[in-house]
């Protein structure tokens, strides 16, 4: 084998997400559909967020539609930042930030998944272990099923969203240390 081919390593999410403490990082958790426009916001925000060197103590999952898969990585951690679109009627590409104390504080025009991803935070706030959860929202106007593009003011409004996560997470960082 060359030098410059590397053989894929499969990682068992739950062995990753265990094999080190990970309750001083925290967690960008993008949600959505990446097959259907600007609903995939979240994971394209993840995507964009890979081609980043990030502070050690982030790690970034996509994490698709959400449900109930996730909460074995959720409870690793002390600190999530979920990421996800919205039909909540603002301006498309409107970023949000949210600090819920219960699921019935996120918003009611999540999209299409918003059942799944309220339920697994209402599953969340039942561990022994629970995180501190924050939630980006970015504003869409519609969902395109089968495609991968973004409309222009979603696409414009990952890397002010990458920001703001940014800054969230040096204040995370400051309020422990």
């Amino acid at each position: 084998m060359k030098d410059d081919q590397r053989v894929p390593v499969a990682i068992s999410s739950d062995a990753y997400f265990f094999e080190k403490d990970k309750s001083e990082s925290i967690l960008i958790l993008g949600i959505g559909n990446y097959l259907m426009g600007d609903e995939g916001v979240g994971v394209q925000l993840i995507q964009h967020m890979n081609n980043m060197q990030l502070p050690s103590n982030i790690d970034i999952l996509d994490g698709g539609t959400g449900g109930f898969l996730l909460l074995s990585c959720i409870e690793a951690y002390g600190q999530i930042i979920f990421v996800d679109a919205t039909m909540d009627g603002k301006k498309e590409g409107t970023i949000s930030l949210i600090k819920p104390k219960f699921a019935s504080d996120f918003p009611t025009a999540l999209s299409v998944h918003d059942v799944g991803l309220k339920d697994m935070i209402e599953a969340v706030y039942l561990l022994d272990k629970k995180p501190e959860i924050q939630l980006i929202t970015i504003t869409i106007n519609e969902m395109k099923p089968m495609t991968l593009e973004l409309s222009n003011n979603v696409a414009q409004a990952i890397p002010k969203a990458v920001d703001l996560i940014l800054d969230l997470t040096k204040e995370v960082y400051a309020n422990h240390n």
